[in-house]
This record gives C-alpha cells, sequence and structure tokens, in this order.
C-alpha cells in the first residue's frame, strides 16, 4: 500500500518564478506596518502605558468571566484579570485613571469593594507610565535578542548567507505582525510579545527545513543552478509544510475561537504569524539566497550529477 501523500510525489511548482510577486507582497505589509507605527500606532496596554496591579485570593475558586463583567462595569477603563496559582488566586490590571495618585487610590477602593471583604489582597502597586517605558524597552530588546540569535544559529548550523536571509525572513515575520495589531487596534502588552517570541521560534522552524533539504540538493547536483535547487526543495518539502502549519493552526483555531479574551491577541498573532511565516520560508529567506554570493558546495564525495538530472525550470 502506497504511503498517503497530501502532495504528488512529482510536484514541480514553478516558486522562484512567483519571487516578484511574492516581493510586492512583503514590501506592501512591510509598509503599512512602518506607516501605521506612526499613525495610530500601537495599541499599548497597561504593562506599558502604566496602571493598577493587585493581586488577590478569595476563600474559593473565582469565576473569572463573572468578575470580568462586574469590574468592566465600574467605568474604570480597560481591566485585565488573569488566573495564576491556585483556582482562586487572581491578578487585576485597571488602566492608570485621569488624576493624581488620589485618583488613583479612589479607582483601588472601588474595585476592593466590589471584591468584597471576603478576598485576601497580597499587593497593590501603582504602576507608573516610567515603569511602562522600561517594560516596553525590554521587551523590543528581547524581541531583537531572540532573532539575532536565531539568524546566528542558522549562521553557523549552515553558511552565513542562509543566516542573513534567516534573520530577514524571521524579523519580516515579527514585523508584520506587529502591524496586525495596529490593523486590528489589538491591545499590546506583555503577552503581546510573548506571541512575537513564540513567532519567532516557530517560523524558523519551516525555514531550517527548507535550508536543509537545498544542502542537501546542493551536495548532490553541484552543477544545477540556486533556482533549481529552490525550486526542487521546496516541492520535496511541501507536503511536510502543508501537514505541520495545517496541523498547528487547527490546533490554535479552538483557542482563537474559544479561548475567550484572555488569550484571544496571543492566538490571533500566532495564527496569523504561521500564515506568514510558512509563505516568507519561501519568498523571503529562500528567495533572498538567489541575491548573494554564491554559496561553496562541499559535502560527499560522490560522482557529481548534471543539471539535467533535477528537474529544471525557468527564471
Amino acid at each position: 500500500m502506497k504511503p498517503l501523500r497530501l502532495v504528488p510525489e512529482n510536484t514541480a511548482i514553478d516558486f522562484v518564478r512567483l519571487r516578484f510577486f511574492g516581493f510586492i507582497v512583503s514590501g506592501l505589509l512591510i509598509l503599512g506596518t512602518a506607516i501605521g507605527l506612526m499613525s495610530p500606532g500601537l495599541n499599548l496596554g497597561i504593562d506599558f502605558k502604566g496602571g493598577i496591579l493587585i493581586e488577590a485570593r478569595a476563600p474559593e475558586p473565582i469565576d473569572v468571566g463573572g468578575l470580568r463583567t462586574q469590574l468592566n462595569g465600574l467605568g474604570l477603563g480597560e481591566v485585565q484579570l488573569q488566573q495564576f496559582g491556585e483556582p482562586n488566586d487572581i491578578l487585576i490590571r485597571v488602566q492608570r485613571q485621569e488624576g493624581d495618585e488620589a485618583a488613583q487610590n479612589a479607582a483601588v477602593a472601588l474595585v476592593r469593594e466590589t471584591l468584597g471583604t471576603t478576598y485576601e489582597y497580597r499587593r497593590v502597586e501603582l504602576v507608573g507610565p516610567r515603569v511602562g517605558g522600561e517594560l516596553m524597552q525590554q521587551g523590543i530588546i528581547a524581541t531583537l535578542l531572540a532573532v539575532a540569535a536565531i539568524a546566528a544559529y542558522v549562521a553557523f548550523r549552515f553558511e552565513w548567507q542562509f543566516g542573513v536571509s534567516a534573520l530577514i525572513a524571521t524579523f519580516h515575520d515579527v514585523f508584520v505582525t506587529v502591524g496586525l495589531f495596529i490593523v486590528l487596534q489589538l491591545e499590546f502588552d506583555l503577552t503581546a510579545v510573548a506571541a512575537l517570541l513564540t513567532l519567532a521560534g516557530y517560523s524558523i522552524n519551516d525555514t531550517v527545513v527548507v535550508f536543509d533539504r537545498m544542502r542537501e540538493q546542493m551536495r548532490k547536483y553541484k552543477s544545477a543552478d540556486m533556482k533549481t535547487i529552490i525550486n526542487l526543495s521546496v516541492n520535496q518539502t511541501l507536503g511536510r509544510t502543508i501537514l505541520t502549519s495545517g496541523t498547528t493552526l487547527l490546533a490554535i483555531l479552538p483557542l482563537l475561537l474559544y479561548g475567550g479574551s484572555a488569550l484571544h491577541n496571543f492566538t490571533i498573532a500566532l495564527f496569523w504569524g504561521i500564515l506568514v511565516g510558512t509563505f516568507s520560508s519561501v519568498y523571503v529567506a529562500a528567495a533572498l539566497l538567489l541575491y548573494m554570493p554564491p554559496i561553496r558546495r562541499g559535502g560527499e564525495e560522490k560522482a557529481e550529477r548534471q543539471p539535467g538530472d533535477a528537474p529544471s525550470t525557468s527564471p
């Protein structure tokens, strides 16, 4: 019995021919994100704008949905709830109120009155805009370091040309996902930073698979040009790409639809990022290798095959 294949075994799609279309799409996405950063900009959450932080414990498990409805009705603006540790532990974030410290204390008193006297208050903090700015700076640094570390790993494992392509492709995926937050005006907080870091790690996964197959094909077909190598490698890994990305999207979809507001921004960023990352593996990471210095073709000593042994493609 033949194994089930998602794509035909001898698929020969000319991906390289469409690279300029891919460049246009990527360019428009990057340009749109850059313009969006200037206006209207990111919709920063409490973590970065500052606000009120209350850590409390209830005598019994908390109905987060019901509590969120109560607090949203207080007219305090944006309110975030997060369970951690035990089911009766809750972390409440309230946006910074207009006015001085007295206004912040009044908001804290209103929240405590709504929760009631049965709650044990373990921590009440007022997070100023300066602290939020520092968190924002640290989040940006963490994301950039993650992208740079991924590129360094790829350059070490393959060749420096692969590392440069991986750096650009991963930055492309993260930057374009930031654009999604701008277009939809999703709240950008520490959870969003976590989504970007997760995306950076995931998006390189398919890229490395394609790069590994390209290295293998370059050893086998030393006379073939880079266009042929890219098309051959992408076609051979196409089934794996569809299966991996498809199953991941299916796993994320229930969280996106039924995960509630707490997980909405995280899951929508991953959903979009996986789509963009799959696209960029071919039309950013692989295609950029066409415009870099030739990659040395070392490897195993075998009888060299002729370019005609590999499927030929048009430019």
